[in-house]
C-alpha cells in the first residue's frame, strides 16, 4: 500500500501533568487561553484570541455532542465530556473537558474550559463511539490505521 505523507493525521499527546485553560465570551468566541492550549493546538496565545472556539472542532466529532453541549451551559449546568480537537496542522488531540458558566453578581459573563489528557484506551472507546453516532445521523466518518513507529519509518 503506499501512503501519501499528507494523508497522515498526527496525534499530539497531552502531558500528564499540563491542563489547557480557555475561557469565551457567550457566543464562544476565545478571551483567554492558556500557553499550554496554544502549544498542544499548534496556534500561538495571539491566534487564539479572538477566534471562534470552534476553530478546533474535528470533524470526527458529532454535531449533536455540541448542540448537547450549548443546551446544557444554557441550563445553568456544567458540561463534561470526551472531545477530539483539531490542529492549526491538521493533526488532532484528545481532552476531557469541563465547560462551566462564570458568574458575577448572579449574572453569566462568559464560560471557562479546564482540558486535561485522555488515556489511549479511553481515546479508542470514545472515537468507536462517536463514529456510531455519525453513522447513525447518516454522517461520514474515517476510517484510521494505528501505525507503529517503524512502520510510519519505513514508509516516510
Amino acid at each position: 500500500m503506499r501512503y501519501d505523507k499528507s494523508e497522515f493525521l498526527i496525534q499530539t499527546i497531552v502531558p500528564e501533568d499540563e491542563i489547557i485553560i480557555s475561557r469565551t465570551d457567550l457566543n464562544g468566541i476565545i478571551t483567554y487561553a492558556n500557553e499550554t492550549f496554544a502549544q498542544i493546538s499548534g496556534y500561538q496565545v495571539e491566534e487564539l484570541i479572538g477566534k471562534s472556539h470552534n476553530i478546533l472542532r474535528h470533524p470526527d466529532m458529532p454535531k449533536i455532542l455540541f448542540e448537547h453541549m450549548w443546551k446544557t451551559l444554557k441550563s445553568g449546568k456544567m458540561w463534561q465530556g470526551y472531545v477530539k480537537n483539531m490542529r492549526k496542522d491538521g493533526g488532532y488531540y484528545w481532552v476531557y473537558a469541563e465547560v462551566s458558566g462564570v458568574y458575577k453578581e448572579n449574572i453569566l459573563v462568559e464560560y471557562k474550559s479546564m482540558r486535561s489528557p485522555v488515556s489511549l484506551e479511553v481515546i479508542e472507546k470514545m472515537q468507536k463511539a462517536y463514529d456510531k453516532i455519525k453513522l447513525k445521523q447518516k454522517d461520514k466518518i474515517r476510517v484510521i490505521q494505528y501505525l507503529s513507529y517503524d512502520e510510519y519509518l519505513e514508509i516516510t
